[in-house]
């Protein structure tokens, strides 16, 4: 009997189909799940890496409530034409305070990832009121409403208490102060030394050109501002770590 007959005798037979199945799945899920239990950590340590602030994280929820992930990834792949258009090839730990990360292909708009301090601040509101003004071909929509919406602050430290519970390393000190933290990353008249000194680099400022009033605009800049600064790279060897 040749390989093809005996091919077609499984392919007839669903219950040989099946249990064939279900024996090719479980050896390949073995051989990529087993070494997993014998590493030691399977996300590579990284330094300056930290949870969002209360204000990056407020942006972040409204970067993900509004779909900004369904034109726009935050995964630059190690390809060359990728690296020298928008920088160092992502790391898993610079998604390891991320629920949901934004790992993805579609790619509508360019990649994210680094986008943290290429433009100013202006640009960015511009960008986001009305795309055409600076990106002539965009097929953005505006989102001009939220210079407009009041930033809600009541959630934010409950936001903070769940993500504690999923891993996120947040001290008793930086739940206490969030809304404080929040209000404080967005005021030019602030002490913002605390702030930065409980989140390490983080942006601080007017963010939508209006120091009066903070806005959701206000969130969704600061985070895309920090998006891909917080590790050095330039201290980076990518064969193993820091050098």
């Amino acid at each position: 009997m040749s390989i093809i007959d005996k091919h077609a005798i499984i392919e007839r037979n669903g219950t040989l189909l099946l249990v064939g199945s279900l024996l090719v799945v479980s050896i390949g899920g073995i051989v990529e799940i087993a070494p997993l239990f014998y590493l030691e950590n399977t996300i590579e340590k990284v330094e300056g890496m930290r949870p969002y602030s209360p204000l990056e994280l407020a942006g972040r929820n409204i970067y993900i409530r509004e779909g900004c992930y369904v034109c726009h990834s935050q995964m630059i792949r190690p390809f060359r034409d990728e690296v020298e258009r928008y920088g160092h090839y992502s790391l898993a730990a610079e998604s390891m305070y991320d629920h949901p990360f934004q790992w993805g292909s579609k790619r509508t708009g360019p990649d994210l990832a680094r986008v943290g301090g290429r433009y100013s601040n202006e640009w960015h509101v511009q960008h986001l009121v009305e795309p055409r003004d600076v990106v002539p071909e965009s097929i953005m929509p505006s989102y001009s409403y939220l210079l407009t919406t009041p930033l809600s602050v009541t959630d934010v430290q409950a936001d903070m208490k769940a993500l504690s519970l999923v891993g996120v390393p947040y001290t008793d000190e930086q739940l206490e102060n969030a809304g404080a933290d929040l209000a404080a990353q967005a005021d030019p008249e602030a002490d913002v030394d605390a702030v930065v000194a409980r989140y390490p680099k983080a942006k601080v400022g007017d963010f939508d050109g209006d120091p009066t009033k903070l806005t959701e605009m206000d969130a969704l800049v600061a985070y895309l501002q920090m998006l891909g600064t917080l590790v050095d790279f330039s201290t980076y060897d990518d064969a193993s770590g820091y050098r």
